[in-house]
C-alpha cells in the first residue's frame, strides 16, 4: 500500500474573508480522501498567529483559538503542541525533514492546501513563504496569485491578451482622501451611472458597492478605501432594471488547463455582494447557464485565456458579465485564484456538473500541486547545478 501523503490545510488568516476560509477548510477536511491523505490542520488567527493541532481545530470550531498561545506565554507546561509549534516559528513549522535541526518540532507535511481567501493568503504573500520552504502547494504561484488579486493589474493583463473588459477608472486612496471632488470628476468624466466601486485587492465581494448617482459614489469610495489603497470603479453592464448576467467558469490544471461548464448566478439582491453570497438565501445558481452553444464555447475559451494571461495554475474561478439583451456582449470581470471551496460553492459545483465529484476534485488539486513542484525541481538556480 502506498504511503499516505501528509496534507497541511492552511486556513483562517487576517483578511476580511476569514470566516469564509473556515467554512471552506472545514468542508475540505471532512471530504478529503483519508485512504490517500493524512490531514494536518494549520490555522491562522485574525491577528496573524499560526496555530496547529488542537488550537487549529479550535479555530475551526469557533472556540478561543489563541488559548494555547496565552498558556504558553504564561509558562503553562500543559500548553498545546500547536501553540509550541507556533512559538518555535513558522520556518520550523514548515521546514522539510532534512533541513530541520535535531530536536526541532515541525509538521513535516508533504504538500500544503491553502484555503486562505483574500489578503495575505490569495495575493502571493503566503505562496512566497511556501516557495522559500520548498513545499508543494495547491494553487497559483507568487506572480499569478498577486496578479489575480489586484484587479487593476489583472485588467491590464486581460487587455494585453485581447480579452474584453468593462470600462473602469483606478483611483488611489490617498488621492480620494486628498481631493474627493477631483476624484469624483475623474469617474464621472469616464463612466456613466450606475457604477461599481471595489477595493482593488480583496475578494468575496467585501467592500463592494453599487453607486447609482454622485450622492452614493462618495460613501462607496470611502467604504472601498477601508480595504485597500487602490480603488476600482467599473462601468455597470445593462441598463435600467435589466441587470447584467453573472456567469462563472471553473478552471483546473497547470500548463494544460481545462474549463468546466458555464454557470450563472441570479442574485437575490441587486448584485452578488457578500451578503448575497454567504448570508442570504435568495441567490440562485443555474448550472449549466442558459446560453447558446456558441456563447458557452466562447465563455469557456475566454476563461482559459484569462487563466493563462495571469500565469495561473491549479485552480481558478473566472467570472464574466453578459449584457442581458441587445448585442449580449460578454466581458471578463475577474479571476479568483482561491475561490470559496465548500461543497456547495460554485467552483466545486461547476466541476461536479462537469463530471468531477468534490472528493476527486480535492485529490486532483493535490496531484496538480505535486506535478507543478516536479516541474520546478527541473529548474537550475545556479551555474553549479
Amino acid at each position: 500500500m502506498a504511503k499516505k501523503l501528509r496534507v497541511g490545510i492552511v486556513f483562517g488568516g487576517r483578511s476580511g474573508e476569514h470566516e469564509v476560509s473556515l467554512l471552506s477548510a472545514a468542508s475540505i477536511i471532512k471530504a478529503i480522501d483519508r485512504r490517500k491523505f493524512d490531514v494536518v490542520p494549520i490555522g491562522i488567527t485574525k491577528e496573524g498567529r499560526w496555530l496547529a493541532a488542537d488550537d487549529a481545530h479550535g479555530l475551526l470550531a469557533g472556540s478561543e483559538a489563541t488559548a494555547g498561545v496565552r498558556r504558553l506565554r504564561a509558562g503553562d507546561p500543559d500548553a498545546t503542541p500547536g501553540a509550541k509549534l507556533l512559538h518555535e516559528g513558522i520556518p520550523t513549522l514548515l521546514a522539510p525533514e532534512p533541513e530541520r535541526a535535531k530536536g526541532q518540532s515541525a509538521l513535516a507535511v508533504d504538500v500544503i492546501f491553502p484555503v486562505l481567501h483574500g489578503t495575505f493568503g490569495e495575493d502571493g504573500t503566503i505562496q512566497g513563504l511556501f516557495e522559500l520552504a520548498g513545499i508543494p502547494y495547491v494553487g497559483s504561484g507568487v506572480l499569478g496569485s498577486a496578479a489575480g488579486m489586484d484587479k487593476d493589474v489583472m485588467k491590464r493583463l486581460f487587455v494585453q491578451a485581447g480579452l474584453p473588459i468593462v470600462r473602469h477608472v483606478t483611483l488611489l486612496r490617498s488621492d480620494w482622501e486628498k481631493s474627493p471632488r477631483k476624484s469624483i470628476a475623474k469617474v464621472e468624466a469616464a463612466l456613466r451611472y450606475p457604477v461599481f466601486v471595489k477595493p482593488a485587492n480583496l475578494g468575496s465581494s467585501v467592500g463592494i458597492s453599487k453607486a447609482h448617482n454622485r450622492r452614493e459614489l462618495g460613501p462607496a469610495l470611502t467604504l472601498a478605501a477601508r480595504y485597500d489603497r487602490k480603488l476600482i470603479v467599473e462601468q455597470g453592464v445593462g441598463s435600467g432594471t435589466a441587470r447584467a448576467r453573472e456567469l462563472e467558469v471553473a478552471v483546473l490544471g497547470n500548463d494544460d488547463p481545462k474549463a468546466s461548464v458555464v454557470g450563472e448566478i441570479i442574485p437575490g439582491k441587486e448584485f452578488y455582494d457578500y451578503e448575497a453570497k454567504y448570508l442570504s438565501e435568495g441567490s440562485v445558481p443555474v448550472i449549466p447557464a442558459k446560453l447558446t452553444v456558441t456563447e458557452a464555447k466562447k465563455v469557456r475559451e475566454m476563461a482559459i485565456a484569462a487563466f493563462r494571461a495571469c500565469d495561473l495554475s491549479g485552480l481558478a474561478r473566472v467570472d464574466f458579465l453578459m449584457e442581458p439583451a441587445g448585442r449580449r456582449r460578454i466581458f471578463i470581470n475577474e479571476v479568483n485564484t482561491l475561490p470559496g471551496f465548500t461543497q456547495i460553492s460554485m467552483y466545486p459545483r461547476l466541476w461536479e456538473a462537469s463530471g468531477i465529484p468534490y472528493r476527486d476534485l480535492i485529490t486532483r488539486l493535490i496531484e496538480l500541486a505535486l506535478e507543478r513542484q516536479n516541474e520546478k525541481d527541473r529548474t537550475a538556480y545556479s551555474l553549479q547545478e
